[in-house]
């Protein structure tokens, strides 16, 4: 897939899983998510027992991947697997956040709610790398 076809693929969804890693035990947990359009994705870490361990993973983990991808049969299918860098974002970037979750997630409501001051466990992913697949059939 070209990286427009990647960008235009991950703007349509609103789920995949994001895998992490602290030393050699892995972390893969699906999430919601929200896609500038460009770069970066975010996710809201909600829950209370499950944000604690995907925070901690999050902080230890140098790279993170996300996989997102559609299958609409067995002749019918995309992929795309995103890694980067993993960070919680700052005030300056809660409203960029909003938009992106607002925008594309599969609960764009998670956010609605929220106020930024009440230490949101949001996080980004900051595109290094991506690739896209697909089946001939598309």
């Amino acid at each position: 897939m070209s990286d427009e076809e990647i960008a235009t693929f991950l703007t349509e969804q609103g789920t995949g899983v994001l895998s992490m890693a602290d030393d050699d035990a892995p972390y893969g947990v699906p999430l919601s998510f929200g896609f500038d359009g460009e770069d970066r994705l975010y996710f809201l870490f909600a829950g209370h027992s499950a944000a604690g361990k995907k925070v901690t993973y999050a902080e230890r983990s140098e790279t993170a991947t996300f996989t997102v991808y559609d299958v609409a049969d067995d002749d019918s299918w995309r992929s795309v697997i995103v890694e980067g860098g993993l960070d919680r974002i700052v005030i300056d970037d809660w409203k960029a956040a909003r938009r992106a979750m607002a925008d594309n997630a599969y609960r764009p409501d998670l956010l609605a709610d929220v106020d930024e001051h009440e230490d949101p466990r949001v996080w980004a992913l900051d595109v290094e790398e991506w690739s896209g697949r697909r089946s001939d059939a598309d």
